[in-house]
């Protein structure tokens, strides 16, 4: 694959766009409902599964398996692609982020790797922890400066990872900072959505034997736990994608993967910053998905889901829901209020809502 400057390209197409998602700013609009999607495929690779994408400006840039990440250019709908190895390890990358200079990308598995573009246009390695139970799931900045990464827990509580100086250096909080683990919660790589950020407010999202909320009002300063009525009690239960429309209204979806039909327990709504979640459309679809995201500019009614049982719509905060696809995918992420990319295995492409 071509060798690129990563740096270089972000600066030409500019990391932060003013019109990014759920743009608070921008004028509200009278509600445009959706009826049908359109896919085009603009990435086809069978050996490639992508759950980690990232909007920039107009552009998209995403890391994946098989120690491959690219970036989008959609002025000329071309790739450009390039391999991140450590040494002999091929690693997994299921989480990304950017700020208005840089790109990141984080692996799952031992070692964890995080990578930032570098000076050189060469991707240098900024944070690295050995550990058998290590494995990072999502990753987010505040802002140019300030950025946090998520992880199973490796001793009594979720890992987690900090940058304050623009991500050329990261530090994990020490447990006795942080909530104490239950046993078995961790939380799930499925989309790099377990981190959420309104202004200095942070959630993260866990699943399995227990799924429930890590809220910091400070930037991670200091942290406390709110609970979920969320599907949990086994490895592949809870929730596993989150997201905050502002800084009260939020959503989760998940259930249990080996059990996609089951739509008990796997929706859940919060309009007080997620201190208490209510469930939604129980025993209704969808089941199982692994990425949930508010419509922009949308007051918080719009929704729409996707996992490998396909693509799923809501334009009453959640209530119900109708599917507008069978087509599958990992991960999503709007562009504006009609326009997505969305990320799975073996392909990326845009959706087009009508």
């Amino acid at each position: 694959m071509r060798k690129i400057s990563f740096l270089l390209i972000l600066l030409a197409f500019g990391c932060k766009d003013a019109s990014k998602e759920n743009d608070k700013d921008a004028v509200e609009k009278a509600p445009q409902f959706f009826d049908s999607v359109e896919t085009e495929v603009i990435l086809e690779d069978d050996s490639l599964s992508v759950r980690a994408i990232e909007v920039i400006g107009q552009n998209l840039a995403f890391a994946g398996n098989k120690a491959t990440y690219g970036l989008y250019d959609s002025a000329n709908n071309s790739w450009k692609t390039n391999l991140q190895k450590f040494d002999s390890i091929i690693p997994e990358y299921r989480a990304v982020a950017s700020t208005s200079n840089d790109f990141f990308m984080l692996s799952v598995g031992n070692p964890a790797l995080l990578y930032k573009t570098g000076n050189s246009g060469n991707m240098e390695l900024v944070y690295k922890e050995e550990n058998e139970k290590v494995f990072y799931d999502a990753l987010a900045f505040w802002n140019d400066k300030e950025g946090i990464a998520i992880g199973d827990p490796t001793e009594a509580c979720i890992s987690i990872i900090i940058t304050r100086n623009g991500g050329e250096s990261w530090r994990k909080l020490d447990c006795k900072n942080l909530p104490e683990a239950a046993e078995g919660e961790a939380a799930f790589a499925a989309s790099n959505s377990n981190i959420a950020i309104e202004g200095n407010n942070t959630w993260i999202l866990t699943g399995g034997m227990k799924s429930r909320i890590l809220y910091s009002p400070d930037k991670g300063k200091s942290w406390e736990v709110f609970e979920t009525p969320l599907l949990q009690g086994k490895p592949t239960t809870g929730g596993y994608s989150m997201d905050f429309y502002d800084d009260k209204n939020g959503v989760i979806i998940g259930g249990d993967y080996t059990n996609p039909e089951g739509n008990t327990a796997n929706k859940v709504v919060t309009k007080d910053g997620g201190k208490t979640w209510e469930l939604l459309a129980e025993g209704e679809e969808p089941g199982y998905k692994s990425s949930v995201r508010y419509v922009p500019n949308s007051k918080a009614k719009q929704l729409v889901a996707t996992g490998f049982t396909g693509i799923h719509y809501s334009k009453d905060a959640g209530q119900s829901w109708e599917k507008l696809s069978d087509e599958g995918f990992y991960s999503l992420r709007f562009v504006n209020d009609t326009l997505a990319y969305a990320a799975g295995k073996g392909r990326i492409a845009k959706l087009i809502f009508r």
